[in-house]
């Protein structure tokens, strides 16, 4: 887990891009099951997933990078 973490950390962009396309691939796959949408419109409501997904896990990752920063902050007030 550890190691995970690690990378996610130093490639934070690439991580959020990854978890965007799948996104965009999941809400595609499942919205092959709407027979009545058009094409185009399954494609708009699978950005509009994503993007939503994209979001709370840029907001995530802000939130990761708050608290990192604070711990370490943290660190170097109790080595000083």
């Amino acid at each position: 887990m550890e190691a995970i973490q690690s990378w996610v950390s130093e490639h934070k962009l690439t991580s959020i891009g990854a978890i965007w396309a799948s996104a965009i691939g999941a809400s595609m796959a499942y919205n092959t099951r709407a027979r009545t949408l058009k094409p185009s419109l399954r494609l708009i409501h699978a950005r509009m997933h994503a993007q939503a997904l994209t979001l709370a896990v840029l907001s995530g990752a802000a939130a990761y990078h708050y608290y990192e920063k604070s711990c370490s902050k943290q660190e170097e007030v109790a080595n000083a």
